[in-house]
């Protein structure tokens, strides 16, 4: 029945309807499960060109007669994912495709983005996925060049991990932003080549307005992740009390030194965001805080030093 196990005539079908070219979502409609199901079904029991009924039903009894034997256990980092964390893979995976990105490098940012803290490795993520390495290496790479992962050595080995750290959301934004800025200039080029009063220059007129729009907006917002992270600067050097290096900063809050760095920069560009202090550089990337000097008048000091 729909929602419980496949049963023998289910299998049968899924052969005769893939032999008949059908894919993976078509057959979930017509049995009425999921596409995930179907997908894990073939891939674990066969291949599209190569999936056989007893067969796929002799390994789904294998399978029923060792787990009903063997005692139940939480899955470990190492070991395949639970039923139904691979099962909200494939589903946010599928999300993610109709945005644009293609289905395999998106249940690999997924399978990452739901992995612990250190990451996974592509032997992991082949292990987890059931898929080729050659899949997994194409899809890591597209992640990359979206600036969506980043990668770690793996500590005893020579091997790496991929993880999704916290920077990834700010810098994909700052990657789109650049690129929507090089969409709006390029319109903008074209309104010149084709003239203003042309359909064509028209359209793209429209275009270039709209993403250089979009740009600024989305700069802004970066500006003020970066203010934020600038609060946190501040109060890391408040916390500190004394001069620290931007080395330091960035080991004491686990951030890489880019980000530390573009904090400050933020600070020196906006100087109100530390009002009432104000950050001083006293030696090659070193900084510290002190108060404002139009804050307090001279009489306002001379009292406060004599403050036992």
């Amino acid at each position: 029945m729909p929602g419980g196990r496949l049963t023998h005539e289910d299998r049968q079908r899924i052969a005769a309807w893939l032999a008949d070219g059908l894919g993976y979502a078509e057959i979930g409609r017509q049995l009425g499960r999921p596409t995930s199901t179907i997908s894990r079904e073939v891939t674990r029991n066969g291949t599209p060109g190569d999936y056989r009924a007893a067969r796929a039903q002799r390994a789904a009894d294998h399978r029923a007669r060792r787990s009903r034997s063997a005692p139940p256990a939480e899955p470990t980092t190492d070991e395949q994912p639970a039923e139904a964390v691979r099962a909200f893979v494939d589903q946010f995976a599928t999300v993610l495709a109709a945005t644009g990105m293609p289905r395999m490098t998106a249940r690999v940012f997924v399978c990452l983005l739901t992995a612990d803290a250190d990451g996974l490795t592509a032997a992991d993520l082949v292990r987890r996925l059931r898929v080729s390495p050659a899949s997994v290496s194409k899809s890591v790479g597209s992640l990359q060049a979206m600036d969506l992962v980043v990668r770690h050595p793996d500590p005893g080995s020579r091997r790496e991990r991929y993880v999704i750290d916290e920077e990834v959301w700010l810098r994909a934004w700052r990657t789109d932003t650049g690129a929507h800025d090089q969409v709006a200039a390029t319109a903008r080029r074209g309104v010149d080549i084709f003239g203003a009063d042309t359909p064509a220059g028209a359209r793209l007129d429209t275009m270039g307005r709209f993403f250089a729009k979009l740009g600024e907006q989305m700069s802004g917002l970066a500006e003020a992740a970066n203010a934020s992270d600038a609060l946190t600067v501040l109060a890391a050097l408040a916390h500190a009390g004394r001069p620290v290096t931007v080395g330091t900063l960035a080991r004491a809050l686990g951030w890489p030194p880019d980000r530390v760095t573009a904090a400050v920069d933020a600070i020196r560009r906006q100087p109100a965001i530390a009002d009432p202090l104000t950050l001083r550089l006293v030696a090659d990337h070193t900084y510290t805080l002190t108060t404002r000097p139009d804050r307090l008048t001279p009489s306002q000091r001379a009292a406060l030093d004599r403050l036992d």
